[in-house]
């Protein structure tokens, strides 16, 4: 078990900023440029750890993101899914392997954190945070 670097507020605070920033940006996206696109995304979110430490196991993984991907192109659950597993290998890279980013020790445990709320909006269906203030709006 490899020596793992202390994961502060600081580092989740951020972490929880990148989702924000990314489910923004994304929002930004028409359907259904917005489904295509994350789920080419999280495709290659699989290929992210390559060279991560894990040997075979790398490539294990980035052919299991890769199918459900592809099946991510017809529904959001898949891209839910696959980023649950992003999540889970985060994890294992934290512990026993390399960080995601090789400079930032603790870039995986924070990869987990944001990979984790990407899963959960997209079980939502990925629904536009833009469309969802102009609908608060509305009814006020």
């Amino acid at each position: 078990m490899s020596a793992t670097a202390e994961f502060t507020l600081t580092n989740t605070l951020a972490a929880i900023g990148i989702a924000g920033l990314f489910i923004s940006l994304s929002s930004l996206i028409k359907e259904p440029e917005r489904q295509k696109f994350n789920a080419i995304l999280v495709g290659g979110a699989g290929a992210a750890y390559l060279s991560g430490g894990l040997g075979l196991w790398e490539f294990a993984f980035c052919t299991l993101m890769t199918y459900i991907a592809y099946k991510g192109l017809q529904h959001y659950y898949y891209i839910g899914i696959a980023w649950l597993l992003h999540t889970c290998w985060d994890v294992v890279h934290h512990l026993y392997a390399h960080p995601i980013v090789p400079f930032v020790p603790t870039s995986s445990a924070g990869c987990a954190i944001c990979d984790s709320i990407l899963a959960v909006w997209f079980f939502m269906g990925a629904p536009s945070v833009f469309n969802r203030f102009k609908y608060q709006a509305k009814t006020a």
